[in-house]
């Protein structure tokens, strides 16, 4: 099983990352996809979710700003940022659940300069 992010990066206040994690060696059935983040010194926190049927969920923080999609025939969940603020930087990880359990990503780091 293997989660492979990417799309880390630095960026200025206002602008925009696109994340990406692809998900192989699943055998399981995928139930949603999804972001979490954790900033220094802070819980790890919910960004944005998907269902298989393509239900979202955002946190109060990212919503009208970011927006999660996914591809379900390459188990693939995308987040695209937009007008990023400072306080978006965190350590971001790719979150699978499936029937049998949750799956976690490595963590991609995202730096957002004011």
């Amino acid at each position: 099983v293997q989660l492979q992010a990417s799309g880390r990066g630095l960026v200025q206040a206002g602008g925009s990352l696109r994340l990406s994690c692809a998900a192989s060696g699943i055998f399981f059935r995928i139930t949603a996809m999804g972001w979490y983040r954790q900033a220094p010194g802070k819980q790890r926190e919910l960004v944005a979710d998907i269902t298989s049927g393509g239900t979202t969920n955002y946190a109060d923080s990212v919503k009208g700003r970011f927006t999660i999609s996914r591809d379900n025939a390459k188990n693939t969940v995308y987040l695209q940022m937009d007008s990023l603020k400072p306080e978006d930087t965190a350590v971001y990880y790719c979150n699978v659940r499936t029937n049998v359990g949750v799956l976690w990503g490595q963590g991609t780091q995202v730096t957002v300069s004011s």
